[in-house]
């Protein structure tokens, strides 16, 4: 019998040293695309046994790389004791002389709290935490998330950095994030969005998605409101509540629960006019809700709900090409992970549609999902006025699905994830016109509507 014996806290070698290849690998290190800074960012907690070999392999790398070729910024949380009526600095000063302990000196310090720190504070953390009083660095609560980068300019962060990596720079320009704040603090309009989803008691699960839509509400002069609505609550009997929304949005998800309350919304949106955005499942549900209401298909299902579906409009692909070229090829007994179509793949989009304005003659997006379109029934949902407007290239898979002008004002489903690439600064088409098409059915008149470039 073997004995084994690994002591707590060992760090193998191999695991430290590939981890800094991977950081070579992902900055492009001797190579043509090799960056001028790599922003390595470790999560976990200083101290616990997890974030062990990055820390060490980070620290090894700093060793190797020479004087002023890393700067390490640690972010720590001082809690504000309403009884005692103060913030203590303890667990930031602890947390500090843990990382000192593994062989690593913070340049930096971003204190997080509520509140502003007072001055005494942060000299108070500087003498215990062997850090300049410049580089303990205040970050107080803020309404929007673009003030963070103004606020760390003022408070000379960036400068900080630049010097220790002796990096010489022209003078931060900081305007586009101040337009950014202005737009967030000066709307000239505001509409409400209905997210009907099944996993809304985390609004953090549609992360990407919230982002997008705030995008887009900034680039229309508009706020966007979002209302998270449990897709398990949605009956018949009552989806009209969402009649008061100036749109509805239905993302993504898996499994059964909650799809009956997804198609309810689509419907109800279709039946209305009222804008409907569905993305990835958003769009599987609308195309079910379509067959069975308006093309006949009365038992229209989804093979993921329904492996005996009669009329599977929604199946499981066999094989397609993945974004590197490579075939793949699954079944309904393969792992969910691994036959998953993943990544970025570009479709034709058919001239004169609602996509078409959006994204022009390609649409090229990113994907996470199982189920497809089944090819078989899109000749009969094309007959009962459906519009398939996006292809794959290769597969001819259904990439969007939307209802003409002439049936409803702005109705689109896809399959992919465009959040994904929205930004603050350029949003994402789509979703653009999504909320534009919000404003309009508010009553908002297109024609003064004015989208920032």
């Amino acid at each position: 019998m073997a004995q084994v014996e690994i002591g707590f806290g060992a760090v193998i070698p191999h695991v430290t040293n590939e981890i800094q290849e991977f950081i070579k690998r992902g900055a492009g290190i001797g190579t043509p695309d090799e960056v001028d800074v790599a922003i390595v960012e470790i999560g976990g907690t200083v101290g616990d046994i997890e974030s062990l070999p990055f820390l060490e392999a980070v620290r090894q790398m700093s060793l190797r790389a020479g004087p002023n070729q890393a700067a390490f910024v640690h972010l720590s949380y001082l809690p504000w004791i309403a009884a005692a009526g103060e913030l203590k600095t303890k667990p930031t000063q602890h947390t500090a002389q843990k990382l000192r302990e593994i062989g690593i000196q913070a340049d930096a310090l971003l204190c997080r709290a509520d509140r502003p720190i007072p001055e005494e504070e942060r000299a108070k953390i500087s003498l215990f935490s062997n850090v300049p009083e410049w580089g303990v660095i205040s970050m107080w609560d803020v309404d929007t998330i673009y003030k963070v980068p103004r606020m760390l300019h003022e408070q000379g962060l960036d400068g900080l950095i630049c010097d220790k990596l002796r990096i010489n720079t022209p003078p931060a320009k900081l305007q586009r994030w101040d337009d950014l704040v202005h737009e967030v603090e000066h709307p000239q309009h505001e509409v409400t969005i209905a997210m009907v989803g099944k996993y809304v008691d985390l609004s953090d699960s549609y992360k990407s998605l919230n982002e997008a839509l705030r995008h887009a509400g900034m680039k229309n002069h508009a706020r966007v409101k979002i209302d998270y609505i449990d897709s398990e609550t949605i009956e018949p009997d009552n989806v009209s509540r969402l009649a008061k929304y100036d749109a509805i949005l239905v993302p993504g998800g898996f499994g059964q629960r909650g799809v009956e309350g997804k198609i309810c919304a689509a419907r109800f949106a279709r039946e209305n006019k009222i804008p409907y955005l569905g993305i990835c499942l958003g769009m599987q549900v609308a195309t079910i809700e379509y067959a069975r209401n308006v093309a006949g298909l009365k038992d229209a299902n989804s093979t993921e709900f329904d492996a005996s579906t009669p009329t599977p409009v929604i199946a499981l692909i066999t094989e397609w090409k993945d974004a590197d070229g490579s075939i793949k090829v699954r079944n309904e007994n393969s792992d969910l992970g691994g036959t998953m179509r993943l990544g970025a793949q570009s479709s034709d989009v058919q001239p004169g549609t609602l996509a078409h304005s959006i994204y022009g003659d390609v649409v090229t997006e990113r994907h996470r999902h199982r189920y497809e379109a089944n090819v078989n029934y899109l000749d009969q949902l094309r007959k009962a006025g459906l519009v398939i407007s996006a292809l794959t290239q290769r597969e001819q898979l259904t990439e969007i699905v939307e209802l003409p002008k002439a049936l409803h004002p702005w109705y689109m489903g896809v399959q992919f994830h465009p959040e994904f690439k929205s930004t603050p600064w350029g949003g994402h088409p789509l979703f653009i016109a999504f909320v534009e098409a919000a404003l309009v059915h508010q009553g908002v008149e297109k024609t003064s509507l004015k989208v920032v470039a």
